[in-house]
């Protein structure tokens, strides 16, 4: 059983403190950093704005931190099984690694095993606390102003893996696609994995990470009213797009001006709008957002059309949580949902300054 956290406020002071009390019971999230940390860590203290809190080491990985190499929060946990220790140290000298299955068996491991290991220790698998590891090291790059390589979730490695991979999820053949398609598709690599984007050549129809679960029915439908008119390449308003995500991500600006194309009712256009006008730094409750659109008992309705966007970021739904401040769902991750609102920090201190 999870034990229940004390306010966020009281955690701070406890960190402060460096209070035993919390150890191995609460962890903090820094989001300058990238790392979480315990409570009695060492280490400088960093500001309040910048630390969120968690149960448990699964919940911090979970929302794309990587560990503290000064207090160490999940050595105790591996201490007593040498094979999640080798591991361990493997990802921590290469934070980089795209690791596989394979890996593990050269390494004379069973991957089964390697899994159910980590899952009973920390609540995930070996193969997605690298993958989280590998993303946390790419954001923490890009806040330090290097060039990195923004192919750093499994994406796509090339324009035909791509093409392959976009066919298999609108169930069509590649060569079945149109060289004067309407729609085109193509995938614009972020910081916080691949996305796709599919515009006509005036604006954009469709944006979302490439791993979401409802991006094939979305697909399908885009397919379906177009009467098949979707194939595989750019417009301009592709490149407009890319570039106005690299802007946001490299904190330079948090505008949109890319033309949309909203696919839905009235009611649920008019939630998409108002989540428009939800400024970058702040954050809604449902309650909150059926009341800027005059409908306060659509609360549910609120919600539903806030799950069926269908354009991530520039219709930014990451803005909504639940109305005791939990993040309550995304559907590119509560990882992405929480890392994107630790981005947005940076431009809601640019406004009051």
């Amino acid at each position: 059983m999870l034990f229940d956290l004390p306010s966020d406020d009281a955690l701070y002071a406890a960190l402060l403190a460096r209070d035993p009390a919390f150890d191995g019971r609460a962890y903090v999230g820094v989001a300058s950093t990238g790392i979480f940390c315990r409570l009695t860590c060492p280490a400088r203290k960093p500001k309040r704005e910048n630390c969120s809190f968690y149960n448990d080491v699964a919940a911090c990985i979970n929302a794309g931190f990587r560990p503290c190499k000064r207090c160490h929060p999940i050595a105790p946990e591996a201490e007593g099984d040498p094979t999640i220790q080798h591991l361990l140290d493997a990802l921590n000298q290469d934070p980089t690694h795209r690791w596989s299955e394979a890996d593990l068996t050269a390494r004379g491991l069973d991957p089964s095993t390697v899994r159910r290991s980590f899952k009973r220790h920390f609540g995930v698998t070996f193969l997605d606390m690298a993958r989280q590891r590998r993303l946390a090291h790419g954001f923490s790059a890009l806040g330090q102003g290097k060039v990195i390589d923004a192919q750093l979730d499994a994406g796509f490695d090339s324009p035909s893996a791509f093409r392959a991979g976009f066919a298999k999820l609108i169930g069509t053949a590649p060569n079945q696609f149109k060289s004067d398609a309407m729609l085109r598709a193509d995938h614009i690599d972020t910081p916080l994995g691949s996305m796709i984007a599919v515009c006509d050549e005036r604006a954009l129809h469709l944006l979302e990470f490439a791993d979401r679960k409802a991006l094939p029915r979305e697909l399908q439908r885009l397919r379906k009213l177009t009467k098949g008119s979707i194939g595989v390449g750019r417009f301009d308003t592709t490149d407009q797009v890319s570039d106005q995500l690299s802007a946001y991500f490299s904190g330079k600006s948090d505008q949109f001006s890319v033309p949309l194309v909203l696919h839905g009712t009235a009611f649920t256009r008019q939630v998409w709008t108002a989540l428009r006008d939800i400024p970058a730094g702040e954050t809604h409750s449902y309650r909150d957002l059926a009341r800027l659109i005059g409908a306060p008992n659509a609360t549910r309705a609120v919600a539903r059309a806030n799950w069926a966007n269908q354009i991530a970021l520039i219709i930014p739904c990451h803005r909504v949580i639940g109305a005791d401040g939990s993040l309550t769902g995304y559907g590119g991750g509560l990882w992405r949902k929480q890392r994107l609102i630790d981005i947005e920090k940076h431009y809601a201190s640019r406004r009051t300054q």
